[in-house]
């Protein structure tokens, strides 16, 4: 049975968990958003002290490991499981850049004493970051189950909706990104 003309790619299951997901996300921004509005000079004044040119390098990494997730798609529905294998690795290794930094991030204001409750700005930006964070990890946990499965000769270009499955997943917590990165650090 042919698969790579599926749309959507992947399994249905998935695409129902993706928007359950944004939905959740989509929540929290608008939250993130009437506060903002009430609070507008309390968070221009805090959003100042986040590190804009780490997130700026956050949001290179996640479009770059977006794009080796899709030559790994590529790769198996060509039936190159090695090369499949191969990108997916550097999605991961991107991934555990983007984690590198977030976590140096979140270090610094965790040592200079800020947490959820420190203020409104911060309890959102927190949340909405280690969500965030924590759908990184699940990703790359997915990619690696995903790359193992591959290596034992799982998938194949008849057979490769895993692969599409878990593509998919990583592509909506890149988008996430793409949506908290100018809303969180830039938009004033």
């Amino acid at each position: 049975m042919e698969q790579s003309n599926r749309y959507p790619p992947g399994d249905l299951a998935i695409w129902i968990f993706i928007l359950a997901e944004l939905a959740i996300f989509g929540i929290a921004f608008v939250a993130y958003a009437f506060a903002r509005m009430y609070n507008v000079e309390l968070f221009n004044e805090y959003q100042q002290h986040l590190d804009r040119r780490s997130a700026l390098a956050n949001t290179l990494v996640l479009i770059t490991s977006s794009y080796f997730v899709v030559r790994a798609v590529h790769a198996i529905r060509e039936d190159n499981s090695r090369l499949c294998i191969r990108w997916l690795s550097a999605a991961m290794a991107m991934g555990a850049l983007f984690l590198l930094i977030k976590g140096a991030e979140f270090a610094h204001h965790f040592a200079l004493g800020i947490n959820l409750s420190t203020n409104t700005f911060y309890m959102f930006y927190l949340f909405l970051a280690i969500f965030h964070f924590m759908h990184v990890i699940m990703a790359m946990i997915i990619l690696a189950a995903i790359a193992l499965k591959a290596r034992r000769g799982g998938y194949s270009a008849r057979d490769h909706r895993g692969v599409e499955t878990g593509a998919s997943y990583w592509h909506m917590v890149d988008l996430v990104w793409l949506i908290l990165f100018p809303l969180v650090y830039v938009m004033h």
